[in-house]
């Protein structure tokens, strides 16, 4: 077997091991939500069914897209992907449920695990900024950016 050729991109070894852990932690994150997410759309009921059914699913998708792009990103740092529920778990600030919540409390859940997303990505950008590393900025801007417009449109489905 070859010897793996070093990463050379201006970032030591220290720095891309500390944003490879800070975004495997907003990896663990998005994985939650989007299971969530998923399992919401599945089981909503009541008289908003076609909205948040139709709400989920959009916002399912896109975060499916994004595990994709956050694992890719600590890949290239040089780090492996966490890929695993029990993983994602030890890692995750998104507390598993075994309940079924009613559509408004399904809201609220959400509301709270977007801006959950959001503080995690939030708390990754000192790493980042003392790396220089601007791709794992533009990441956890853009993460941020659609979290907090997420957590903004459930909220105003329970008028607030």
């Amino acid at each position: 077997m070859t010897k793996p050729m070093p990463i050379d991109i201006g970032i030591s070894e220290a720095n891309r091991a500390a944003i490879a852990a800070g975004l495997s932690k907003l990896l663990a994150d998005s994985y939650t939500l989007y299971l969530k997410t998923h399992n919401y759309h599945w089981n909503v009921t009541g008289p908003m069914f076609n909205t948040l059914h139709l709400m989920f699913e959009t916002q399912y998708n896109e975060l499916a897209l994004a595990v994709d792009l956050i694992a890719e990103r600590i890949r290239a740092l040089g780090h492996p992907a966490p890929g695993s529920y029990k993983a994602y778990a030890a890692l995750t600030e998104i507390p598993e449920e075994d309940d079924a919540p009613d559509a408004e409390e399904m809201i609220r859940r959400l509301v709270a695990g977007q801006e959950t997303v959001v503080r995690t990505a939030r708390s990754v950008f000192p790493a980042v900024e003392e790396a220089h590393d601007e791709p794992s900025a533009d990441l956890l801007t853009q993460r941020m950016q659609i979290h907090e417009k997420n957590a903004w449109m459930l909220r105003s489905l329970l008028g607030s």
